[in-house]
């Protein structure tokens, strides 16, 4: 005669299974990150650019990828070249299944100078999996201030040549383009890497 399990029984196993969906859902939750966790603190991925081809594009565009966003401009002499590297390598550390799920995208905030041409010419040299887009001052204005940040030109020389200044963390988004991390620019590669990867993991719900 088979075996009758109690009310009791029933109630314990419950119970034992609701604690462990509980410790998942904390172990997902209290993840460590290398990156300042963002998460609720800014809005989602939002924008109307245009890309290096001269088409518009907006953030439905690249849907289901983690993003990275970073603001600079193709003359950086310094920020720029290095973060792109750093984002680059980290991103083909990736497994390919990962890998493909992922966009870095620069931002150019010097729109005078920065051609989609140029953009397209400077972004190719760190990668493919990086986006290179920009828009008018006014739309790159209103990006940035929605995201807390700003940036700022220099006075010209007598050859037109001026520094911009400009944010030097990437803000990153994951599938659903929620805003998630900001990595700060004193992270390694393996750490950026390891953040991103767990992004790309995850499930989209």
């Amino acid at each position: 005669m088979p075996t009758s399990i109690s009310g009791t029984r029933i109630a314990a196993l419950t119970a034992l299974l609701l604690a462990a969906f509980a410790l998942v859902g904390c172990d997902q939750s209290d993840r460590e990150w290398h990156g300042k966790d963002i998460s609720g603190l800014m809005p989602p991925l939002e924008f109307e650019l245009i890309d290096t081809q001269g088409e518009a594009v907006n953030a439905s565009d690249s849907e289901g990828q983690v993003r990275l966003v970073f603001f600079g401009f193709t003359h950086c002499p310094d920020i720029c070249p290095t973060t792109l590297a750093r984002l680059s390598q980290a991103v083909g550390k990736l497994p390919e299944n990962e890998r493909e799920r992922v966009t870095i995208m620069f931002v150019s905030v010097d729109p005078n100078r920065d051609t989609p041409e140029q953009i397209a010419a400077y972004t190719r040299f760190y990668g493919d999996r990086i986006a290179g887009v920009t828009g008018s001052e006014p739309q790159l204005r209103q990006l940035v201030k929605r995201y807390r940040t700003t940036f700022g030109y220099d006075e010209p020389d007598e050859n037109n040549n001026y520094n911009v200044s400009h944010s030097a963390g990437v803000y990153v988004f994951d599938t659903r383009g929620k805003a998630r991390l900001l990595l700060r620019p004193d992270l390694t590669v393996a750490q950026i890497r390891d953040d991103i990867s767990a992004l790309a993991q995850e499930r989209r719900s």
